[in-house]
């Protein structure tokens, strides 16, 4: 009798081996959203991008910047270059368009900026309000960072002009 419980206590635990194993073998899958799949386009390389967003920049926590980063490599991935993205820095979130932040900026953050600006042509808008607050002018901005006058209404106006609010 001890046996035969053995046996089948044996069986169970190698049953539920090859269960386990099979389970971590099946990825979980998102169902997708039927809404959310692009119809086909008619739009040629090099035409105006379909896709405009825009995100606010406003913290200096690291956290919170490497959040936007990643959604706009996201959105890069997604729509590669059929998205225009802008990013308006206000208040805090200033200091990583800046020669010489005075907040601390990591490194790594300060270099994907760069390369979104550069190499997937990310636009970067500096609050003037903000610059004239803390007392920097042009020559203490980054070379892509563009201007506006007042930060808030950059994002109103190419809300008008189209673009998607992003916030966080």
């Amino acid at each position: 009798m001890r046996l035969f419980i053995g046996a089948c206590l044996l069986g169970l635990a190698s049953l539920s081996g090859i269960t386990m194993a099979a389970e971590a073998q099946n990825t979980f899958q998102l169902k997708p959203v039927i809404e959310l799949q692009d119809p086909p386009s008619d739009r040629f390389p090099g035409d105006p991008a379909e896709h405009k967003a825009v995100y606010m920049w406003n913290k200096a926590d690291p956290a919170y910047q490497h959040s936007i980063l990643n959604s706009i490599q996201a959105m890069i991935k997604r729509y590669g270059d059929n998205v225009d993205i802008a990013v308006v820095a206000i208040g805090p979130g200033l200091h990583a368009l800046a020669k010489e932040p005075k907040r601390e900026v990591e490194e790594l953050t300060y270099a994907r900026i760069e390369s979104f600006a550069k190499d997937y042509k990310v636009r970067w808008v500096a609050c003037g309000n903000t610059m004239n607050t803390i007392h920097w002018s042009h020559s203490d901005m980054r070379p892509f960072a563009e201007y506006a006058e007042v930060g808030a209404a950059a994002l109103m106006e190419l809300q008008e002009e189209g673009y998607k609010l992003l916030v966080w």
